[in-house]
């Protein structure tokens, strides 16, 4: 597989988001182009993007999209799938191919559901999805699951984005919401699975950064049975809102207060009440914290939540054009789809933007 090359850009990779409220779909194209405006920020090791609302004639099943490294991995993939879940349908990944993506591993695609008997031991079919998902991903060696949503999914690989998204026929999709990546790969390596975004269900993470916290987050969410195998910081993000919000029931805020928490001196200022909830939070979670310069895009089922550290290392632009949301690291992302938004602003460091869709306000 590709790996990292002899150059660095510490300031590198490029995120781009749109979110229509009203869930009108939107062509992949439109993200394609805005991701594509930032060519600069990336090197050609790594692109992707996430897409949700899909697959609506499979909207009940899990989708999985998996990264193969040989027929003999794959097989032993698909029994361990066929022990514990319905196989509605499966398939190669649908592509397009063109001469700058090489090296390519084998990509399948699943649509499933868990069989009864799978869930006994389990709080719901999403805690078993998760828990086949980090199996798979440690226990077989050369397999990656990375998609495994019901009506979304990422599309990833080495390259630049825009390549990326004609590889896998990006064109051809419609989504409510959908989220892109260029990478720059500082300290981890550009090879397949360690492209962006990274997810866990129906959560998705694209991010410029680099996350100094990165081990004392990794052995946090190791405490809960996940595990960091795609050999990059970005992906721990990815389980600790899936902890947070899925997990421990916290709502977005309160997940968003215990990642990019205040200052302690922020925090002195404000009143008895709040003060006591931030010190409580940071006191249970102070392993949560995210340390160094990042902005994200999470894209979700119902939404997409985007965000700075706390003094805005990276760049984060968003706009509004009536019910359609906007996010990129570039101004010029976003006029290239959008060329007279209503509203635009940068939001400011540790400052959360969350775009609920309007049937789930």
């Amino acid at each position: 597989m590709l790996k990292e090359g002899l150059f660095r850009n510490v300031s590198g990779c490029a995120i781009s988001g749109i979110v229509n409220r009203d869930r009108k779909k939107i062509s992949g194209e439109k993200i394609i182009k805005s991701i594509a405006q930032m060519r600069d920020r990336s090197n050609g090791l790594g692109g992707g993007f996430a897409a949700y609302g899909i697959y609506p004639q499979y909207k009940d099943f899990f989708a999985f999209h998996i990264f193969y490294d040989n027929l003999s991995v794959k097989k032993e993939v698909e029994v361990f799938l066929d022990k514990y879940f319905d196989i509605e349908s499966e398939e190669s990944m649908p592509v397009r191919q063109i001469p700058s993506i090489v090296n390519k591993p084998i990509i399948w695609r699943y649509f499933v559901k868990p069989l009864v008997f799978s869930l006994k031991d389990f709080a719901d079919e999403n805690d078993f999805v998760a828990n086949c998902v980090i199996k798979i991903n440690k226990d077989f060696d050369g397999a990656y699951i990375f998609s495994s949503g019901k009506n979304m999914g990422a599309f990833k690989g080495v390259g630049y984005p825009e390549d990326i998204g004609e590889f896998f026929m990006l064109d051809s999709y419609e989504g409510y919401i959908w989220t892109a990546h260029g990478r720059f790969p500082t300290n981890t390596p550009g090879w397949w699975g360690g492209a962006h975004p990274f997810t866990m269900l129906d959560w998705s993470v694209v991010h410029n950064g680099e996350i100094s916290s990165y081990d004392a987050n990794r052995r946090f969410v190791e405490m809960f049975g996940y595990k960091c195998s795609l050999q990059t910081d970005t992906e721990v993000i990815a389980y600790l809102f899936d902890l947070l919000v899925r997990k421990h029931k916290l709502s977005l805020e309160k997940a968003v207060q215990i990642t990019a928490s205040p200052f302690w001196k922020d925090i002195e200022r404000e009143n008895e009440e709040v003060k006591e909830e931030f010190k409580a939070l940071r006191a249970v979670y102070s392993s949560a914290l995210i340390n160094g310069p990042f902005s994200i895009i999470l894209g979700f089922e119902n939404g997409i939540l985007a965000l700075n550290d706390r003094i805005k290392l990276r760049p984060l632009i968003v706009a509004e054009k009536g019910d359609t949301v906007y996010l990129a690291s570039e101004e010029s992302a976003i006029k290239i789809i959008c060329r007279d938004p209503d509203k635009i602003w940068a939001p400011d460091g540790g400052e959360p933007v969350i775009v609920l869709l309007n049937d789930e306000r």
